[in-house]
């Protein structure tokens, strides 16, 4: 799930993309992308361009749609192995997509050619480039954060974050922090600029899954196994609203300039399996809540 203007977009087992947009509060369903042949797992929209996304599925394809033509695919990519995630470069010109067995693989959007790949010899969890598209970050299993040179992927640093798997990474719109979550309950915040770490809290006790800052990057929403998302300031890690929901929310994004968060939740998920995010999965829900 992830917002470009006044759209949001959700992946689904039923091997569609939805696009929908808000308008009069509300969202509404505007069209649905087919042509995978499995469940959708990643979407992410072009950074720059309103009209372009791309997606990965479990039928191990990277797929890239013009959402003006949304009856047919610009490009359809055969990814090695099963993509758990993906992210772009700030400007647009690369897809980096991570699998299930720790390789990397870059695609050059314009060609749709796999340029290069890395085989990672830890648990690779999110990637992604810094605000300035010189470092490439990977969370790992071991609880750090791998710190890569880009485009080589030489290591430059890794730092220890969490005591447990190091699981999601976010950088802050306004290019100051980034933000970890990890298997051990605890959301930290870094300064992007000197790689040093601020602060940490904790009010959420399942292993955090996802994060988001809001537009101006001085709030922070966090989902976990919880049946709750967490809403902080950066700069403090206060307490600034609790979300509740009825299944516990596998994604959160902030809209790009309001505050207002969708969140996706799989209503029908068997909670009582508290380890597993893939347990008796059915129907995702997204929702909305605005301060």
């Amino acid at each position: 799930k992830q917002w470009y203007q006044r759209r949001v977009r959700a992946g689904s087992l039923d091997k569609t993309a939805i696009v929908q947009s808000f308008k009069d509060e509300r969202l509404s369903r505007e069209f649905s992308l087919k042509g995978h042949e499995d469940a959708v797992d990643q979407i992410a929209w072009h950074p720059s361009d309103p009209n372009m996304l791309s997606t990965v599925s479990t039928d191990k394809t990277l797929r890239i749609w013009d959402i003006r033509t949304p009856q047919k695919t610009v490009a359809c990519i055969t990814t090695k192995g099963e993509v758990i995630n993906m992210t772009w470069k700030s400007d647009g010109s690369t897809i980096a997509l991570g699998n299930k067995d720790d390789l990397v693989c870059f695609v050059d959007y314009k060609t749709h050619k796999i340029i290069s790949d890395k085989q990672f010899d830890f648990e690779v969890n999110e990637i992604g480039w810094n605000n300035t598209d010189d470092h490439f970050y990977l969370t790992s299993g071991n609880g750090s954060v791998h710190i890569t040179q880009y485009p080589s992927l030489e290591p430059l640093m890794q730092i220890p974050a969490h005591t447990a798997h190091c699981i999601c990474l976010k950088f802050s719109p306004n290019k100051e922090h980034f933000a970890t979550g990890g298997a051990d309950a605890l959301i930290n915040i870094w300064d992007a600029s000197e790689l040093s770490y601020l602060l940490s809290y904790s009010r959420l006790e399942w292993p955090v899954r996802t994060l988001s800052f809001n537009h101006d990057g001085r709030l922070l929403a966090a989902g976990s196994e919880d049946l709750v998302i967490d809403i902080a300031f950066v700069e403090t890690g206060e307490k600034v609203a609790t979300v509740s929901c009825n299944a516990f929310p596998f994604c959160v994004a902030w809209h790009p300039t309001q505050n207002l968060l969708a969140y996706v939740t799989d209503d029908k998920s068997k909670h009582s399996d508290k380890h597993s995010r893939d347990s008796d999965k059915t129907t995702g829900c997204v929702k909305l809540f605005g301060l």
